[in-house]
C-alpha cells in the first residue's frame, strides 16, 4: 500500500519529481538492507545461544539420569542391608534364647550343689560308697562344669559378634542414606538447572522466531521498494507528457442504490448477465481482481460498505445450499442457481434462510454485518462458476 501510494503521488506530481524520489526510496532501500543484515547477524548469534544451550540441557538431562540411576541401585542396597539387620536381629534373639537356656540350666545345677552341699571322699566310703563309682560321678560332674562354662563364653563371644556386625551394618545404612540425601539434593539442584535452561531456550527460541518474521517483513518491504524505485527510474527516464484527465467512476465513486426485486424470471442464469442487481445498497470499496491488503491475494468478488442491519437481498432464484459460519467470512450463506452458478455473501449480521430453503429473486438473505473479524460494516458478495470466481460488475446493473 505504501508503494503504490507513493508511485500515485509521483505521477500527479509530475516527472520532475520523479528523479528525486527515487533517490530518496533508493536511500530507504540502503537503510532496510542495513537492518536485514543487522537483524541477520543477531539471528544468528541468537542460533548459537541456542545451540550453545541446548548442549547444556542435554547434558543436564544425562547427569539426571545418571543420578536417578545410582539413586535406584542405593536403594536396592539399603534394601539389602535392612534384610541383613533383620535376619541378624532374628539370630540375635534366637542365641539369646539359648543363653537363657543354658543360664538357667546351670543356675539349676549350681543349686542343686548348694542343697546336696560338698560330698567328703571319707564321708562316702564310710557310708559304704562304691569309691571308683563316687570317683567317675565327681570326673563327669567336673567335666560337665567345664563344658557348660565353655559354652556359655562361646555364646557370649557369638553374641558380642553379632553386635558387632549389627553396629557395621547399621553405619552402613547410615552412610548410605547420608549418600542418598546427597544425590537427591543434587537431583534437585540439576533439575532446578534444566527447567532454568529450558526457559532460557524457550526465550531465546521466541526471540529467533521474532527475528525470523521482522527479517521477512523486511524483505517484503525490501522488494516492494526495489519494485517501486525501477518504476520510478523508468518514468524518470521518460520525456515529459501531458497528465491524462482524471477518470470518472474511480472504486471509491462507485455506489449501488437498487436492490434486487421479485421477478418471474424461470431461465437459466447465464440469461441474467448484465441485468443483475447487487444484493445489497451502498458504496462499492474493493473490486474483484483487485490487491488486497497487504499484497500477495486478490479480491475474488465486491465488497459493498453498508450500514449494520441492512438487507441483503438474493440476486436470482436458485436453493440455499451453505448457511452458516466459516473463518474469514463470518456468517456466510451461498445460494446454488443452477449450471454450475453459485451467488456467495459474506460477513452477515444474521442469517434469514436455511440450507435447502428455496429463494427467488429478491427474497431476504440475511442483514448487512462485518462478522468474521472485518473491521467495518458490509456485505462480500462473490459471483461463481463451476468453481471459479467470476467479476460481478460484468454481470450487474448499476442504472
Amino acid at each position: 500500500m505504501l508503494g503504490l501510494a507513493a508511485l500515485a503521488l509521483v505521477l500527479v506530481a509530475g516527472q520532475a519529481h520523479a528523479a528525486p524520489a527515487a533517490e530518496v526510496k533508493r536511500q530507504q532501500l540502503k537503510h532496510l538492507h542495513g537492518r536485514i543484515r543487522t537483524l541477520s547477524r543477531d539471528l544468528a548469534e541468537s542460533e548459537a545461544t541456542r545451540s550453545k544451550t541446548a548442549g547444556e540441557l542435554k547434558a543436564a538431562e544425562a547427569a539426571i539420569s545418571d543420578i536417578n540411576r545410582s539413586l535406584s541401585q542405593l536403594a536396592g542396597q539399603r534394601d539389602r542391608v535392612a534384610t541383613e539387620l533383620a535376619d541378624l536381629a532374628q539370630q540375635s534373639q534366637h542365641l539369646e534364647t539359648q543363653i537363657a537356656a543354658q543360664q538357667a540350666q546351670l543356675a539349676k545345677m549350681l543349686y542343686r550343689q548348694y542343697v546336696d552341699g560338698e560330698t567328703d571322699t571319707l564321708q562316702m566310703l564310710l557310708a559304704g560308697a562304691d569309691p571308683n563309682q563316687a570317683a567317675r560321678d565327681f570326673h563327669y560332674l567336673s567335666l560337665l562344669s567345664r563344658a557348660r562354662a565353655e559354652l556359655l563364653h562361646q555364646l557370649h563371644g557369638t553374641l558380642n559378634e553379632k553386635q558387632r556386625l549389627t553396629e557395621a551394618t547399621r553405619t552402613k545404612h547410615d552412610e548410605l542414606d547420608a549418600i542418598e540425601h546427597q544425590q537427591q539434593q543434587q537431583r534437585a539442584a540439576l533439575l532446578e538447572r534444566q527447567q532454568q535452561r529450558q526457559a532460557v531456550l524457550a526465550k531465546i527460541s521466541g526471540r529467533i522466531e521474532k527475528q525470523k518474521r521482522q527479517i521477512d517483513t523486511l524483505k517484503r518491504d525490501e522488494k516492494r521498494l526495489a519494485m517501486l524505485i525501477k518504476r520510478l527510474s523508468r518514468i524518470a527516464r521518460k520525456p515529459a507528457r501531458a497528465r491524462p484527465p482524471a477518470r470518472r467512476g474511480a472504486q471509491t465513486e462507485l455506489r449501488n442504490e437498487h436492490l434486487p426485486e421479485a421477478s418471474g424470471f424461470s431461465g437459466h442464469f447465464s440469461g441474467l448477465r448484465g441485468r443483475l442487481r447487487l444484493p445489497a445498497r451502498g458504496e462499492v470499496t474493493n473490486r474483484f481482481g483487485a490487491s488486497r491488503a497487504g499484497g500477495g491475494a486478490t479480491w475474488k468478488g465486491l465488497f459493498i460498505r453498508a450500514a449494520a442491519g441492512a438487507e441483503v437481498r438474493a440476486v436470482a432464484p436458485g436453493r440455499v445450499v451453505f448457511a452458516g459460519s466459516l473463518r474469514g467470512f463470518g456468517k456466510l450463506i451461498i445460494v446454488d442457481h443452477g449450471d454450475g452458478y453459485l451467488s456467495v455473501y459474506g460477513n452477515n449480521q444474521s442469517l434469514a434462510r436455511k440450507v435447502g430453503d428455496k429463494v427467488a429473486g429478491g427474497d431476504q438473505l440475511a442483514t448487512v454485518g462485518n462478522s468474521g473479524g472485518n473491521p467495518e460494516s458490509g456485505l462480500y458478495f462473490e459471483l461463481r462458476y463451476q468453481g471459479l470466481a467470476i467479476d460481478p460488475l460484468k454481470w450487474v446493473n448499476l442504472k
